[in-house]
C-alpha cells in the first residue's frame, strides 16, 4: 500500500485501409491487413503514410507500482484529490496523453531491432500494474505481562497464482492464511521477555517456564487471527475479495483487493477487528474469574487479556494505516462525500500519531505512568522502549503514506483503457516469412502480428522480444510460427476493458502480449503489457 516502457507510442486510431476492409482481413492483401475495426473514441491516424522510422526504445523491466515503506509522498493538501474512487476520469489521463502521442508519432519500422534491450520473457509475471488493495492492519507489539510494551460474494479474489507471504497455515473462508517468518522471531523475543516475567511470578516453574512463555506467543497470534478473520468475514460479506491474510512481526494484515463502496461500509470493515479484540479480552476476563490468580493459567489468561485489551486500543487510535485511522476516513468520507478527503485527513492524523508515538511512548515509560515503577528501569529498559517506539512510529507513517498513495493510484486507475492502448496488429498465417510479415506491419503502420489459420482465426502472437533476436540476413527463412506464442483463454481481452477490471484480467494470465477482441469475437488488436505500464506510470505523475 510501482515500471517499464513499451517500445514506442501505443498505436493510434483507425486508419483507411479499415475504412476499405469487408470483414475479416485476408493475410495476403497488404491493404486490408490491419485488424484495426473503426472506433469513435481515438483520432484518425495522421502518419499513415509517413515514412516508417526506427523505433529506439522496448519493454524494459522495472518494478511493480506497489508502493514500498520509505518516506512517503505528502497528500496534497486540504483540497488536493477530489476522490480516490476516481470515477470517470475525462479526458486527461494517461489515455488520452497517450492519444495525443499517437497522433504525431510515426508507426515504428517492425524491422529495426530497437537500441534497448529486449522486451522481458512471456513467462514472467512482472508486467503488469500491481493491483491496488487495502490492508487492514492489527498491530501487535510485545505482549504486556509489563503493560510497556505492547466478486462474489463468500469468495476469495480471483488470481493467477497463490500470493505467498510465508508458510501456508489453512483457507477459513477460502482465504489463504501466512505465517511470515518475522513471525517466528517474534514468537521467540515474546517466549524470553514472557519468560522473564514468569519466573518472578512463578518461580518454582524453572525452565518450564519457555514451554509456558512459548504457548502465550501462539496463543496470542490466536487471537491477532480472529481479529484478522473479522476483517475477512465483514469483507466477504460485502462482496470485497480478500487476497490472504498475513501474520507477521507486529501483527497481522488482512489484504482486502477492492475499495468499499459506502462509507458505512468502510466504518463497518474497520471496526469489527477491534470490536472482536475487546470480546476476546471480556471472554479471557470471565474464564479468570474461574481460576487461582497466582496458577498458570490464571497468568496465561491475565496475560491473553491485556494483550487483546492492549490490541484493541492501539488499533483503535484514529490514524492511519490502523483501524482506527479508516473509521476516521469513513467518517471524514460521510461528511464530505470525498473518499481522497478522507484518506488524507487520517493519514495526516496518522502522521501525528507516529510522532506521538515515537517521543510520547518512551516518555510514558520513564515516568511510570504505564504501571512500571520508575525506579526499576534500567538503561536496556530504556534502549528497548526508544527502538519499540520507533519501529511502531515507522510502520504507522509509512502506513499512512501508503494510503495517500493507493488513493492515488485508484484514483487514476479508469484512466487505464485496453481500446486507447491497443496496437493495430496484422493477421499473418503460420508459413509466412518474418521478412514479409514485418513489410506487411510497416506498410499497413501496424506494431503486431497475429498468426491465424487458413480461416483467419487467431491462433498465436509473435513475441516482440522474439523479432528482435532474429538477425535480419535470417529473417526471411524464419516462420513466424517459430516465434509465436500460442493464445490461451486468458491472453484474449476484451477492448472495452479498463481500470481495474483491465489489471485483473492482465495479472490473471501474466505475458507480454494479449490479444483485444471486440464482443463480437473480431480481431482489435494486440496490447502490450509494457505499454499498459508506461501508460500507468504516467498516470501516477501526472498531479490529482
Amino acid at each position: 500500500m510501482d515500471e517499464s516502457g513499451g517500445s514506442g507510442q501505443p498505436r493510434s486510431g483507425t486508419d483507411e485501409a479499415d475504412e476499405r476492409r469487408a470483414g475479416r482481413p485476408r493475410p495476403g492483401d497488404p491493404a486490408t491487413s490491419t485488424a484495426r475495426p473503426h472506433s469513435d473514441e481515438e483520432p484518425h491516424d495522421t502518419d499513415a503514410q509517413s515514412t516508417p522510422e526506427p523505433e529506439t526504445d522496448t519493454a524494459a523491466a522495472a518494478g511493480h507500482p506497489d508502493p514500498s515503506p520509505g518516506a512517503p509522498e505528502d497528500p496534497e493538501g486540504p483540497e488536493g484529490p477530489a476522490d480516490d474512487q476516481a470515477a470517470g476520469a475525462a479526458g486527461s489521463g494517461a489515455a488520452g496523453a497517450a492519444g495525443e502521442e499517437r497522433a504525431d508519432a510515426p508507426p515504428a519500422d517492425l524491422r529495426k531491432a530497437p537500441t534497448s534491450p529486449s522486451a522481458p520473457d512471456p513467462r514472467s509475471d512482472d508486467h503488469t500494474p500491481a493491483h491496488p488493495h487495502d490492508v487492514h492492519r492489527s498491530e501487535a507489539h510485545t505482549p504486556p505481562a509489563k503493560p510497556k510494551s505492547g466478486r462474489k460474494r463468500g469468495s476469495s479474489s480471483r488470481r493467477g497464482k497463490e500470493p505467498g507471504g510465508g508458510l501456508l497455515m489453512g483457507r477459513p473462508f477460502g482465504v489463504p492464511v501466512y505465517v511470515a517468518p518475522s513471525w517466528f522471531l517474534v514468537a521467540a523475543l515474546i517466549t524470553w521477555v514472557f519468560g522473564g516475567q514468569l519466573d518472578r511470578v512463578l518461580p518454582e516453574l524453572g525452565m518450564t517456564r519457555y514451554l509456558v512463555s512459548l504457548f502465550f506467543a501462539v496463543a496470542f497470534y490466536a487471537s491477532v487471527l480472529v481479529h484478522e478473520l473479522a476483517h475477512t468475514v465483514a469483507a466477504l460479506r460485502f462482496g470485497l475479495p480478500v487476497r490472504r491474510i498475513q501474520l507477521q512481526f507486529f501483527g497481522g494484515v488482512s489484504e482486502i483487493e477492492k475499495e468499499s463502496e459506502t462509507p458505512g461500509r468502510e466504518f463497518v470493515l474497520a471496526f469489527v477487528g477491534p470490536l472482536l479484540s475487546l470480546i476476546l479480552g471480556g471472554l479471557f476476563y470471565l474464564a479468570l474469574q474461574a481460576v487461582e490468580p497466582g496458577t498458570v493459567p490464571g497468568v496465561l489468561l491475565a496475560g491473553l487479556m491485556i494483550s487483546n485489551l492492549i490490541v484493541a486500543a492501539f488499533n483503535l487510535l484514529p490514524g492511519l494505516p490502523l483501524d482506527g485511522g479508516r473509521m476516521l476516513r469513513a467518517v471524514v468520507w460521510k461528511i464530505t462525500g470525498k473518499p481522497m478527503s478522507g484518506t488524507i485527513a487520517a493519514a495526516w492524523v496518522g502522521r501525528a500519531l507516529a510522532i506521538s508515538v515515537l517521543v510520547g511512548l518512551p516518555l510514558l515509560t520513564q515516568s511510570g505512568a504505564l504501571g512500571t515503577d520508575a525506579a526499576d528501569i534500567g538503561g536496556m529498559d530504556t534502549v528497548m522502549d526508544a527502538l519499540l517506539a520507533a519501529i511502531l512510529a515507522a510502520i504507522i507513517w509509512t502506513g499512512a503514506g501508503n494510503s495517500l498513495r493507493m488513493a492515488r493510484l485508484r484514483e487514476h486507475l479508469p484512466e487505464l483503457r485496453a481500446r486507447a492502448l491497443t496496437r493495430r496488429a496484422v493477421p499473418v498465417e503460420t508459413d509466412t516469412p518474418l521478412s514479409e510479415a514485418l513489410r506487411r506491419a510497416n506498410d499497413a503502420g501496424a506494431r503486431a502480428l497475429v498468426v491465424v489459420d487458413p480461416d483467419g482465426e487467431p491462433l498465436s502472437l509473435v513475441r516482440e522480444a522474439a523479432i528482435v533476436g532474429v538477425p535480419e540476413h535470417r529473417r526471411p527463412w524464419v516462420a513466424v510460427s517459430g516465434l509465436a506464442q500460442d493464445l490461451t483463454d486468458g491472453m484474449r481481452v476484451s477492448a472495452e476493458l479498463a481500470g481495474e477490471d483491465l489489471l485483473d484480467a492482465l495479472r490473471a494470465a501474466p505475458a507480454t502480449e494479449y490479444l483485444v477482441v471486440e464482443d463480437s469475437g473480431e480481431i482489435y488488436g494486440v496490447l502490450s503489457a509494457a505499454d499498459v505500464e508506461k501508460a500507468f506510470v504516467k498516470a501516477m505523475a501526472r498531479p490529482s
